[in-house]
């Protein structure tokens, strides 16, 4: 699995990614599943995900599922994290003193997630379950490993298949 997060367009920096670790140039063409999740039909042995946020773009190349998100950190209403996290994620974030910093975190595993299945998010974001991580951290969960970044004004997350 590679990862980069860097300033400018997604798509042009799965492009260099794709040509750097795989070889592929020109990029295939990509296309969307239905759930949303982007693929090469030609090489379905390929898998990838984008994400972006103002500025920020994060690409993962990976040969198994994955799934990846990356958000600029900024406030949010207040109720949100009571809305979007379980009731031991709640706790958790609230004993952490309840920092955006820590929203993000688990927020953007939770976007990770269901990139990666390309479920999307078609369910309640308290039930999709991830781990409690530090930026940096790693754990493996239900059949996936789950990587947390972090960097100056933003938080990420990787969620790759192990199987």
């Amino acid at each position: 699995m590679v990862w980069t997060v860097e300033m400018g367009d997604a798509h042009a920096l799965l492009a260099r990614l794709a040509e750097e670790v795989w070889g592929l140039d020109p990029l295939p063409e990509p296309a969307r599943l239905p759930g949303g999740k982007p693929w090469f039909p030609g090489r379905p042995e390929r898998c990838f995900s984008l994400s972006h946020s103002g500025p920020l773009s994060l690409c993962v190349l990976s040969d198994r599922p994955v799934g990846g998100d990356v958000e600029r950190l900024r406030p949010r209403r207040e109720g949100l994290p009571r809305y979007v996290f379980s009731d031991g994620e709640l706790e958790w974030f609230r004993a952490r003193g309840a920092r955006w910093e820590d929203f993000y975190t688990l927020w953007t595993m939770k976007e990770a997630r269901v990139k990666c299945t390309g479920e999307g998010l078609r369910r309640p974001a308290r039930e999709i379950a991830v781990p409690l991580l530090d930026p940096g951290g790693t754990e493996e969960r239900d059949g996936f490993r789950f990587t947390a970044l972090a960097g100056e004004g933003w938080r990420g997350a990787v969620c790759e298949a192990l199987e």
